[in-house]
């Protein structure tokens, strides 16, 4: 998405909002493993209220989900 930065004296020049993405590790308790996703904060805030368990499956049914990298405990 693209807007305006507007300065005290009004004058504009464009810039760019972008996504609030983060890196983030989580333990998957189900498979028992760690998974490394990137997810928006409010993927955050989903993750924090359904699970990650539920919000992985979705994420995959609504087609968000491209592949899940796993890491060796």
């Amino acid at each position: 998405m693209t807007g305006n930065n507007v300065s005290h004296s009004k004058r504009r020049t464009k810039r760019r909002f972008n996504v609030n993405l983060f890196t983030k590790k989580f333990f998957w308790v189900e498979e028992g493993v760690w998974v490394v996703l990137n997810v928006s904060a409010a993927g955050l805030r989903t993750i924090n209220k359904i699970g990650l368990d539920a919000a992985i499956k979705q994420a995959a049914d609504k087609g968000y989900l491209t592949e899940i990298r796993t890491l060796a405990v």
